[in-house]
């Protein structure tokens, strides 16, 4: 089973995939490429927000939790709307 497929999609464990197969994993693909777009654009907005604010995110994050409330609070962003986690 060398294909493109290989083991992880066939799914009833015959050695084989089938169409079906085939379809449910694609379709898994499409769903996992759709999830890391959302996450990417989300995460192009914040940076891009904080950036306009003269802030690092980088910087940001390295940042004890007080440290960083207080430096979106001087930004004039209210801190609760951003998640370092």
């Amino acid at each position: 089973m060398g294909d493109f497929y290989g083991r992880w999609a066939d799914l009833n464990g015959d050695g084989e995939v089938d169409d079906f197969e085939k379809f449910v994993a694609l379709e898994t693909l499409e769903e996992d490429e759709d999830d890391f777009d959302e996450e990417d654009d989300e995460d192009d907005e914040l940076v891009s927000e904080l950036e306009e604010a003269g802030l690092d995110y980088d910087e940001l994050s390295m940042m004890d939790e007080d440290e960083r409330r207080e430096a979106l609070e001087d930004a004039g962003l209210e801190p609760d709307d951003y998640d370092f986690d």
